[in-house]
């Protein structure tokens, strides 16, 4: 894929994109009424890693006592 800076592009291309990003619309290239490119600014999402999973799980049982009465643990005697 090619990439070019926005410096390099003629003035009122710039002026477009930088609305484009301002206002998240996005922008449609025509010729002769036809679509050709839609430029659309990209919106970066940054989720925070830690704590992405809160809320999301249940507790079922006690985790210490044991699973089945047939089970004899040491530790609780």
């Amino acid at each position: 894929m090619a990439q070019i800076t926005l410096t390099e592009l003629p003035e009122n291309l710039q002026i477009l994109l930088n609305q484009a990003r301002q206002t998240g619309e996005i922008l449609t290239i025509t010729q002769d009424g036809i679509p050709l490119a839609t430029i659309s600014p990209i919106h970066s999402s940054k989720r925070n890693s830690f704590g992405c999973m809160k809320d999301t799980g249940d507790i079922l049982d006690d985790i210490v006592e044991p699973t089945s009465n047939l089970v004899s643990w040491e530790s609780l005697q």
